[in-house]
């Protein structure tokens, strides 16, 4: 098993709700995968479209948690 695992993820303010959800193992195909949905999504500014690095699905529920829960919002847009 690899010692990193990327994840793609795609959220979309306006419907509350996770977009995309995309594994990668290897780090070259993860960024080109990232680079593609930020020019395909430019100018989408009720998406947010990250990449991150864990060990494991269950860790990026926990420091990415908001991003799947339904109704979720983000807690740096709170209030704004």
């Amino acid at each position: 098993m690899p010692a990193m695992i990327h994840f793609l993820l795609v959220y979309d303010y306006a419907q509350e709700k996770l977009l995309r959800e995309d594994v990668y193992l290897d780090a070259t195909e993860a960024a080109d995968a990232y680079s593609k949905a930020e020019k395909d999504l430019h100018g989408r500014e009720d998406l947010e479209i990250v990449l991150v690095g864990s060990d494991s699905i269950n860790t990026i529920h926990r420091t990415h948690g908001h991003y799947f829960k339904e109704g979720a919002q983000s807690r740096y847009l709170a209030g704004v």
